[in-house]
């Protein structure tokens, strides 16, 4: 059987008319262009993300932590001096690059200043760890050890590292996150009445 289809008649199945080109290509031009804002958004740090914070201009939350070598330090027994709190992992890169300034930085401890650098081991898995990365960057000042980061949560710690700037009166005076370099260790010390390096 042939079927003879006359012009008036469409075959059933016969497709719609194609859409325009514009709007084939409109709906992946959106979403590219979404994926690409948010990548954006989600890559590049807000403006001031590095420092700043909901401590700044408050009592800095108190602490009393056990050094590596099994010594107490309390932040109430500083009082009076400039206190660097910073915290952070052998397994951390950015860790490892400020290393060297905070090695410079700790030498003026014993100085008229009476600056106080202090670690925090932030979950950090092996204690040996800790103990080869302060050799191998001859730290000198105390690090302390965080059990159930509970410092860390005091002080909000997202991440590592992250280095808090204390007044001698005890109050927070700056916040950096991530890697510090000699020029955002500057504006901190600047912040707690300390020489910058």
């Amino acid at each position: 059987m042939v079927v003879v289809l006359e012009p008036h008649m469409t075959p059933f199945f016969s497709a719609s008319p194609r859409p325009p080109l514009w709007r084939q290509l409109l709906p992946p031009l959106l979403a590219a262009g979404l994926v690409a804002l948010l990548a954006a958004t989600l890559l590049s740090p807000a403006r001031n993300a590095t420092d700043g914070g909901p401590l700044v201009g408050k009592s800095a939350p108190p602490l009393t932590l056990q050094t590596l070598d099994g010594s107490t330090i309390s932040l109430n027994s500083l009082q009076g001096r400039p206190v660097i709190l910073n915290f952070w992992a052998s397994w951390c890169g950015p860790c490892r690059e400020e290393a060297p300034l905070f090695r410079e930085l700790s030498t003026r401890q014993t100085g008229q200043e009476g600056l106080v650098v202090l670690g925090v081991l932030y979950l950090e898995p092996s204690e040996q760890n800790a103990r080869d990365f302060i050799r191998e960057y001859s730290l000198a000042y105390p690090n302390l050890r965080d059990p159930g980061t509970r410092t860390g949560i005091n002080y909000g710690v997202a991440g590592v590292p992250e280095t808090f700037f204390i007044s001698a009166d005890g109050v927070v005076q700056h916040v950096d996150r991530g890697g510090l370099s000699r020029e955002r260790l500057n504006i901190g010390l600047q912040k707690i009445g300390v020489p910058t390096l």
